[in-house]
């Protein structure tokens, strides 16, 4: 079994979305941070500096190594220079963590045709052009790599943004297609399904009675956050899952795992018993 410390000890990652949206912690900004606590030096991309800084800030407090990189990862090019800089910087290329993505509200009658193409280039282009770019650098360095694209419950179940549902779909679909298609060079391809997490990107939606209808409504009635979606990106990027390929990771404290109308059911019956 490997040693836990220094699970990515020696590996070059580059995760995109590195920054927060807001005050806290997102998901792109837990997985760099604890990719670099494990050893890793990591390429930081966001579209806006700042927040990458603010990240990078974080990760040289806890004395890891990681640097910026300002890119728009729905252009080839950015993704290109992208892949390059972690290389130039970094000698080699071992890991790519996709996490940028947006929500577009509305039916397919009600959305526009525009943002309809935002939201498909945002969370499924990018990740094309990422790892187009990252797959063949990957391949050189003689060890193989390891992606994780991180697409949502949305992806799995119903959600109140079509675009959205569809992206994340998209994601799963596209994971399974790429782990077969470059397995055989021993590149890992791999999901994360978040569930009803607390994040920057949520939380200028929320107040406190949204939070805890969300909290209740999965077995484990706990929030998560983005912590618990970058530890399971660590642990896929990890050897400790050498092999795991191909496989979409629900983090959702158990929501997708019930049907909603038996558990409320059942749920509503144990809070009548009598104690």
């Amino acid at each position: 079994m490997p040693d836990r410390k220094g699970r990515l000890e020696g590996k070059v990652a580059i995760v995109t979305g590195a920054g927060s949206s807001g005050p806290g912690v997102g998901n792109g900004k837990a997985a760099a941070v604890l990719f670099a606590r494990e050893g890793a030096r990591v390429l930081l991309v966001d579209a806006v500096l700042e927040r990458a800084e603010e990240t990078l800030s974080m990760i040289a407090g806890e004395g890891g190594e990681a640097s910026c990189f300002q890119a728009n990862v729905i252009n080839a090019g950015d993704c290109a220079r992208m892949v390059d800089a972690a290389v130039e910087r970094y000698g080699r290329l071992d890991i790519l963590d996709n996490n940028v993505g947006i929500s577009r509200r509305g039916t397919v009658v009600e959305v526009s045709e525009e943002d309809w193409d935002h939201v498909m280039a945002v969370n499924v282009k990018s990740i094309v052009l990422s790892s187009k770019y990252a797959i063949p650098r990957m391949i050189e360095s003689g060890d193989g790599g390891c992606i994780i694209n991180i697409s949502s419950i949305a992806g799995l179940r119903a959600h109140s943004s079509t675009p959205y549902t569809a992206s994340k779909a998209a994601v799963i679909g596209l994971t399974m297609s790429m782990a077969a298609d470059h397995g055989p060079d021993g590149i890992r391809v791999n999901c994360i399904a978040p569930g009803l997490v607390y994040s920057p990107m949520v939380a200028p939606r929320m107040d406190d009675d949204l939070r805890r209808i969300r909290q209740n409504a999965s077995p484990l009635r706990t929030e998560g956050d983005s912590w618990d979606i970058g530890y399971a990106a660590l642990y896929l990027a990890s050897d400790e899952a050498r092999w795991v390929n191909g496989v979409t990771l629900p983090v959702d404290a158990g929501l997708t795992a019930v049907s909603p109308v038996t558990y409320q059911t059942l749920s509503q019956q144990q809070y009548q018993q009598p104690t």
